[in-house]
């Protein structure tokens, strides 16, 4: 299922190398050429992955836009795109952009003129369903060997030729019918397409999964938890693994999703995952308090042939806090100690920079980053952090925690620059309260973010002012050289280059080149809306360009006024009227934006009248169904609508047609027809008391969520 549309133009040659090469029986392609442009020492004339290459580091060697020249660098040309999803960070081949928004909706794109010269719909509005209920869209896409790779809310992994945007394959991720979704991007890695998927929507085993990428057949699956004793285990992986787990715990899945990062050690064939949160969230509900619970919260290295386990470190053993260990995991060589050490970093959820030996997975070194109240150090002869007391909030009791369950870090993209040495960081400070509900629990059936953490232990936000900011980290002496303080809570991923500079946009709309090594503002541009993918940097027709996607997405809308504070009119843009474009940049260039669109006014109601009552009861099923995508409190800044504009609340049928019956499926909005009138109705009545206190210029700021309720990201 997909629908096709050609662009006029003439698409580059060079990406014809679609029959170039021969698969190998263990699924590796024999395409030097291919793996040569994602290799870490390739020439960044491409970016071919996400983070570019195999290694992750989100550094481009290219050096015309240097810290001497960027005063030249200029708009080249700019494409408006759907009211969308558009955190996609794209690619760049052979002077071609591909990038996904919305619903996984391909595009590719001459990088020279900017001229459109396909698009491929997987029309996953018509099939997702529930799925839908979990995300709007992708982050990022894959290249191989002439094909354009994108996974999609319904778990697909399509194969799409780059030539003619024509799918050649399409497999699946997960199974059909698991509470997941496919939010992050594909990777390539010697010829095997690994996915994983997201989930916390419901009761869900992780797992990452390598097909062939010539023939979408699959190699292997490694699994992130154990699964039921009674069945036995895949290997002996799982085995070790069941022994850290104590009750029924299958029963919840386990989680460990496989969201977001991965990377790849060619000379020695090895993958590494970087595995989520344990489901549910607290230890006592899923393990009766008891055991690591591996692999949760992990980076776990695979042999890239058989999917085999190597070894594993577990960031956050039995988790309790969604402490997730999938943000970037970074490849480098650093001279540590007198000698070369062949590594891998990350700075997840945790508030802590880890330095690992990437082919032994021993811990060379832990520092936090950020605050840190849950644990006050990292042991460095086991490994395991030396946890607060308390911080695991017994029953009854409640704990401030920071970093909360956004962390100090999330997927938006860090980079390393091989020639400062330093790794930039998207940071953030925010601290939630964590407390157990009270009564038993089971995994919810509806595909909903609340309902999975609702369950106790969600985060109540609000408790402290949340503060953003770009880090430049020491990952050799394991301290900060320097950061730049954001007005915002969750900003942009970053690019490190070879001229100097490092590159980040921002949730206030402004992409910044600072000085790599002192911090200093250099350059920076009004893009007119949010920019939270990462910026990219490749060469087309002889000239270095910079790319970046504008536009919020993913689940940000759920903390919409905790990212921005109280006052919400800088930054406050209705979805439906954000601009969202691919800008492209190169020096000299002399393109600008047009002018910013006014906000709309709110639509009357005149048959509105206040009821306490009926907005109370309307509050709640709102957070737990709808925030995730319309906003805390009703402000959005993410993928939906802000519902406060919607002309359909002064109406119960037209309403009803789209919340119930599934009129907007097609554009994203998934079916509600569990939900019965009366809560409907309530959930309609909380939206309009909202858009009334909006046009009465009543401030639109955060309304404090009920205790025990979290959105996700």
């Amino acid at each position: 299922m997909g629908t096709l549309r050609k662009g006029t133009g003439r698409i580059v040659a060079a990406v014809l190398v679609l029959a170039l090469s021969g698969c190998e029986r263990d699924g590796r392609v024999a395409s030097p050429e291919s793996a040569a442009r994602l290799a870490d020492s390739s020439d960044g004339a491409d970016w071919a992955g996400y983070g570019r290459t195999d290694g992750q580091q989100h550094f481009s060697p290219l050096r015309d836009i240097a810290t001497g020249t960027v005063d030249r660098l200029g708009l080249a040309w700019s494409l408006d795109l759907p009211p969308v999803n558009t955190v996609t960070e794209p690619i760049a081949v052979d002077g071609v952009i591909y990038l996904a928004t919305g619903l996984s909706v391909v595009r590719a794109i001459d990088a020279a003129s900017g001229r459109q010269l396909w698009e491929y719909d997987p029309e996953v509005g018509a099939v997702a369903g529930k799925h839908m209920r979990a995300g709007w869209g992708v982050r990022g896409l894959a290249w191989w060997n002439g094909k354009v790779f994108v996974g999609t809310q319904d778990g697909r992994l399509i194969a799409i030729a780059a030539a003619s945007g024509k799918p050649v394959w399409t497999t699946r991720a997960f199974d059909q019918g698991t509470a997941a979704y496919v939010s992050g991007a594909p990777r390539v890695f010697g010829g095997r397409v690994l996915i994983g998927f997201g989930g916390t929507v419901g009761a869900v085993r992780g797992h990452v999964t390598a097909f062939d990428a010539e023939s979408g057949r699959q190699l292997w699956r490694f699994w992130t938890v154990p699964g039921d004793p009674a069945k036995g285990f895949e290997n002996k992986a799982m085995a070790m693994a069941a022994k850290t787990w104590n009750g029924e715990w299958w029963k919840f899945g386990g989680g460990a999703t496989v969201w977001n990062s991965m990377a790849w050690d060619a000379e020695t064939d090895t993958v590494y995952i970087g595995t989520g949160s344990p489901y549910p969230w607290n230890h006592r509900v899923r393990s009766q308090g008891k055991g690591d619970n591996l692999f949760a919260a992990s980076i776990v290295a695979l042999d890239g042939r058989s999917g085999d386990y190597r070894w594993h470190y577990q960031v956050n053993p039995g988790d309790t806090w969604d402490f997730d260990a999938t943000m970037d995991m970074v490849l480098a060589d650093l001279d540590i100690g007198g000698r070369t050490r062949k590594v891998l970093m990350q700075a997840p959820k945790n508030g802590f920079f880890y330095v690992l030996d990437r082919r032994t997975g021993e811990l060379i070194s832990a520092e936090p980053f950020a605050r840190t109240t849950w644990a006050s150090r990292i042991d460095r002869k086991t490994g395991r952090p030396v946890e607060v007391p308390g911080a695991r909030f017994a029953a009854g009791a409640q704990a401030r925690i920071a970093p909360s369950s956004i962390g100090a870090h999330n997927w938006m993209a860090m980079a390393f620059d091989p020639a400062s040495g330093l790794v930039y960081i998207p940071a953030q400070d925010f601290e939630a309260d964590y407390s157990q509900l009270p009564g038993p629990w089971t995994p919810p059936q509806d595909f909903t973010f609340g309902g999975a953490q609702v369950i106790l232990g969600g985060p109540a936000q609000g408790t402290r002012k949340a503060t953003g900011h770009l880090l430049a980290w020491s990952p050799v002496l394991q301290r900060e050289v320097w950061r730049f303080a954001y007005p915002t809570f969750l900003n942009g991923g970053v690019l490190a280059s070879a001229g100097g500079l490092v590159w980040q946009g921002s949730l206030d709309g402004i992409l910044r080149a600072f000085e790599a090594a002192t911090g200093k503002i250099v350059w920076q541009f009004d893009a007119q809306a949010p920019i939270l993918s990462a910026p990219i940097s490749f060469s087309a027709g002889g000239r270095q360009m910079l790319a970046v996607t504008t536009g919020s997405g993913t689940a940000n809308a759920a903390y919409a006024p905790s990212m921005v504070g109280p006052d919400l009119s800088r930054f406050l843009r209705d979805p439906r009227t954000q601009p969202r474009r691919l800008l492209v940049f190169a020096l000299d260039g002399k393109a600008s934006l047009p002018p910013r669109s006014p906000m709309p006014p709110v639509p009357a109601d005149p048959g509105y009248r206040p009821d306490a009552g009926l907005e109370q009861a309307g509050a709640m099923p709102y957070l737990v169904l709808c925030s995730s995508c319309h906003g805390e409190g009703a402000v959005a800044l993410g993928n939906g609508p802000d519902l406060r504009w919607s002309a359909l609340l002064a109406d119960e049928g037209a309403f009803a047609a789209v919340v119930r019956d599934g009129a907007m499926t097609s554009t994203g909005m998934p079916a509600f027809p569990e939900i019965e009138t009366p809560r409907r109705e309530a959930i309609r009545h909380y939206l309009r008391a909202r858009a009334a206190s909006l046009r009465a210029k009543a401030s639109p700021a955060y309304e404090r969520r009920p205790a025990g309720f979290s959105g996700g990201l």
